[in-house]
């Protein structure tokens, strides 16, 4: 349960931390963060009940629970419109709020999260704890704690301050949400694109995510860009074959039966090279854009920033592919396709031996994309290559994927995050683009065509993983709590309101 009396002893670590503002703003500014002070608890109860609402898009899990509560923290939080919006899939959500102001700010979120196997949690994934973590301070642990719903909550206890304290927004909002982001966002092009959302979007500076962007030592990272993904499973059958069993038989048939484990097997071995890692699929790499002069300067400034043994350590690898250097592994990051296999799925996995030959194997594999990669392109490439090479009875089911998205290094909304991370004693550096995806590429093109990030103070990991985390109360000065990471929308709002 959370500890007002600790909160106070934090506060004024986190008041320090806020560095300094536009003297534009400061009046308005002290009020604004002495109201989110003062309903942190709260605050942080809503967080913790949004994540008692899970809403799993892989399983169809609470999805329609999820959404409507994500609806009504919208309306608590001061949009004026809020609305469901029919997809073939999960529902989105469309909300505005109208300040009177010159200019449109968009914002994403997401409402649902990864799977869970709670077997592996410190604590039940969906009855979020607040724990004391060494090194960090107090954290929330739960599903979605970090990726997304903690950053998307503290936003929203950011636009409460403003109705605690009477005050306008220094900018209009219009607000998308969908519920399958965690399964690559198949629908929500439908969302976007709904006439009345894509009107409101068209009107926007530029659109973000909230995120905990900083590091564990308060540093800070902008990305202008995102991979895209591909998301689809691979299916071997003796019934689609046309040869081996329907089902499982005893593996001493296999003498006299083919078997559709190894024909997925081999097929695999198609997808990448001999090295295990390169794409071989024909016609990956014809549209491939190579770094720019300007996107390897940005890389070797992070790299020369960055704390290579730190990075091994946290993903528990010993070596980079080709044992390359610590910069041309970042480059490597940022510019390379790659095609992964999630997890593969076939006859029995219980304990001991069955000696059985399945009749069924299934592989669960994720494709990221660089510029100038599309989604369509991809696909299309990808049931071409199999059909050539004689794996035509091999089932291709494509899930979800989007575009690459890439966003100018002097979008305004890049150079308001830039102020605002500088003005709270994070000064940021720029990447390319990050290895993982989100869906900024339904904005950046057309027909919405805006300048689309990710934003926020505070510090969270395990997304994906179990015992994920958001910091509440931060133990590491440079670091932002809840606190922190909300008066950050703040000043990102009123940054927006006001840069050239």
């Amino acid at each position: 349960m959370f500890n007002r009396r600790t909160f106070l002893a934090a506060s004024a670590a986190a008041t320090a931390f806020a560095g300094q503002v536009r003297p534009a703003f400061a009046a308005t500014r002290a009020p604004l963060r002495a109201a989110i002070d003062k309903a942190l608890p709260e605050s942080v109860a809503r967080l913790q009940e949004w994540i008692r609402h899970p809403g799993i898009a892989a399983e169809n899990w609470r999805i329609d629970e999820a959404c409507d509560f994500t609806m009504g923290l919208l309306r608590d939080a001061g949009f004026q419109s809020v609305a469901k919006v029919p997809t073939d899939g999960c529902p989105g959500i469309f909300a505005t709020l109208d300040a009177g102001a010159k200019r449109t700010v968009g914002i994403y979120f997401m409402y649902d999260v990864k799977q869970v196997n709670p077997a592996e949690w410190s604590t039940p994934p969906f009855e979020p704890a607040i724990v004391d973590k060494p090194g960090f301070g107090k954290v929330i642990v739960g599903r979605g704690a970090v990726n997304q719903k903690g950053p998307e909550s503290a936003f929203l206890a950011a636009l409460h301050a403003f109705k605690a304290t009477g005050q306008k927004l220094p900018v209009n909002l219009v607000l998308v949400a969908e519920g399958e982001e965690e399964i690559a966002s198949p629908h929500f092009h439908q969302i976007a694109r709904s006439p009345a959302v894509l009107a409101a979007l068209k009107r926007c500076d530029g659109i973000i995510i909230p995120s905990a962007a900083q590091g564990r030592n308060g540093e800070t990272e902008i990305e202008l860009g995102a991979k895209g993904p591909i998301e689809f499973q691979l299916i071997s059958s003796g019934e689609r074959w046309g040869r081996g069993p329907k089902g499982d038989v005893h593996s001493s048939l296999h003498a006299m039966v083919d078997s559709p484990v190894w024909r997925l097997v081999q097929a695999l071995h198609t997808l990448v090279a001999a090295d295990g890692h390169t794409p071989a699929i024909d016609g990956w790499f014809d549209n491939v854009r190579g770094l720019t002069p300007r996107e390897r300067e940005l890389i070797a400034m992070n790299a020369a920033a960055s704390n290579e043994a730190e990075m091994k350590a946290a993903f528990g690898v010993k070596v980079w592919i080709n044992d390359e250097p610590w910069g041309k592994a970042l480059e490597r990051l940022a510019s390379q396709p790659t095609v992964n296999i999630q997890g593969l799925v076939a006859g029995y996995m219980g304990p001991g031996g069955k000696t059985v030959l399945p009749g069924r194997a299934e592989a669960k594999l994720e494709c990221r994309l660089v510029p100038n990669q599309t989604f369509k392109e991809a696909e299309t490439n990808l049931r071409a290559h199999l059909q050539k090479r004689g794996f035509g009875d091999i089932e291709v089911r494509v899930t979800g994927g989007y575009d690459p998205t890439e966003t100018a290094e002097d979008a305004r909304i890049i150079r308001a995050e830039q102020a605002v991370y500088t003005a709270a004693g994070a000064p940021p550096t720029l990447s390319p683009r990050s290895p993982g995806s989100w869906p900024g590429s339904v904005f950046t093109q057309p027909p919405v065509a805006i300048p689309a990030g990710q934003f926020g103070l505070g510090y969270g990991t395990g997304a994906h993983a179990p015992n994920e985390f958001f910091v509440i109360e931060s133990s590491v000065p440079k670091v932002a709590g809840y606190a922190g990471a909300a008066m950050g929308f703040v000043d990102f709002l009123y940054e927006m309101a006001t840069i050239k």
